[in-house]
């Protein structure tokens, strides 16, 4: 752990080391350029072989697809279940509607609002088989009434999918489930291949080669965002709980090879309590080599003179979560502007937003906040303007689209419109 205090030397500089890249590593972005284009090109042989090169199983075409039910204990059908119903009620209340309006003109204008009609979303397998990011996708996917929601997640080296995984997938509303992932899984689809259909958008979060797949594919199809390892900030004051806080910091680094946690406080007490109880806490806890690489490399304890300088290195850090626990919180949450969720006292631990509050936990990282929301439902449908006029608001209309024209010279246009008169 790296410990930074204001009146040390070097404060400020320390400060902008924090600051990350989304910038992909050059040779990520070569093996992915050279997966997609083989995939493009290829189709399912590219798509079978880089599933074995990059440790997964071998498989034949017909095995791509997960089949059968999965089995489930009732416990975990019970906790799907109501992480998916506050899920949902989230997003229903998010959807966009369709509205009218009539111009100044008389004219009538709107907007109308589609589901896309096949969206591809990437859950991530890896160390661990986030459920809870099936929950947190697929349920929005289909509160907006996307008909074909195509999932590909990566299976062990067996062919394997986790029983809980599918079960979930299953339940939120994935009308197809591929065992596929890496960056082979992005560009299947978006390109498609003879067995898997291509899609319009791309949801997801995944490793550096699945963002890196996300950014080159843009353009191909639509995604969502860019949503890289897991962040976390705390922010608070002599009133919070060390314990607390170390615990919320152990949560996310868990996530492994990475994650960022930092912890700002304008109390030199509560900074030494909470590294004195990442110290104890960790001893007790199962997922050893992930969370030593992380307190090692992506762990700062931060001392500011006031609130206000550790508001200024949250805006600026623009985190996937904050975690704010001080007598103020309101106040202070209202001064936040680039986090990608706000997690307010000391009942809120970010756990509950990964795995039930409601809204999706998959969220910007990398700096990102700065510019981009987290994953909402409206991003499951496709926007588009309505314009309908009659004649007699196109008539009043006339003489500012002929000036327009003229400005333009787009003589065309002018009279486009003027020709319904003569």
């Amino acid at each position: 752990m790296r410990t930074l205090r204001h009146n040390s030397p070097g404060f400020k500089t320390s400060l902008n080391s924090l600051k990350r890249s989304a910038e992909a590593h050059p040779q990520v972005r070569k093996t992915v350029q050279d997966v997609l284009e083989a995939i493009r090109m290829e189709g399912d042989s590219a798509l079978l072989e880089f599933t074995e090169r990059f440790g997964g199983p071998r498989l034949t075409a017909k095995q791509l697809r997960v089949t059968g039910k999965p089995k489930v204990d009732a416990e975990t059908k019970e906790a799907v279940a109501t992480a998916h119903a506050n899920v949902l009620a989230f997003a229903r209340k998010s959807l966009r509607e369709n509205w009218t309006m009539k111009n100044a003109q008389g004219g009538l204008v709107g907007e109308r609002f589609d589901p896309f009609k096949r969206v591809g979303i990437y859950v991530p397998g890896g160390t661990a088989p986030l459920v809870s990011t099936a929950v947190m996708t697929v349920t929005l996917a289909a509160a907006a009434g996307v008909p074909e929601i195509v999932v590909t997640t990566p299976s062990d080296t067996e062919g394997k999918v986790n029983e809980a995984l599918h079960f979930a997938l299953e339940h939120c509303g994935a009308t197809e489930i591929y065992r596929v992932g890496g960056a082979q899984a992005i560009g299947v689809l978006a390109h498609g291949t003879e067995t898997i259909k291509p899609v319009q958008k791309i949801f997801g979060p995944g490793n550096a080669y699945v963002v890196e797949a996300k950014r080159q594919v843009f353009g191909h199809v639509a995604i969502d965002l860019l949503p890289g390892p897991s962040e976390i900030l705390v922010l608070a004051d002599a009133s919070a709980e060390a314990a607390w806080i170390a615990a919320d910091l152990l949560a996310q680094a868990e996530h492994g090879k990475g994650s960022s946690i930092l912890f700002v406080t304008n109390s030199s007490k509560l900074l030494k309590d909470v590294e004195k109880k990442i110290e104890q806490q960790l001893q007790t806890l199962s997922r050893q080599e992930h969370l030593a690489g992380v307190l090692e490399n992506g762990c700062t304890l931060i001392l500011v003179k006031s609130l206000q300088d550790g508001i200024e290195i949250a805006n600026d850090f623009a985190p996937e979560h904050i975690a704010i626990i001080a007598k103020d919180e309101d106040k202070i949450a209202a001064r936040i502007h680039t986090a990608g969720a706000i997690f307010l006292g000391g009942y809120s631990p970010v756990a509950a937003g990964d795995f039930l509050a409601g809204p999706s936990h998959t969220l910007p990282t990398g700096g990102a906040g700065k510019a981009f929301p987290g994953l909402t439902v409206d991003m499951f449908q496709r926007r588009t303007s309505l314009v309908n006029f009659d004649a007699k608001s196109l008539k009043k209309s006339l003489q500012t689209i002929a000036k327009f024209s003229e400005i333009e010279g787009l003589d065309a246009h002018g009279r486009s419109a003027a020709i319904r008169f003569e």
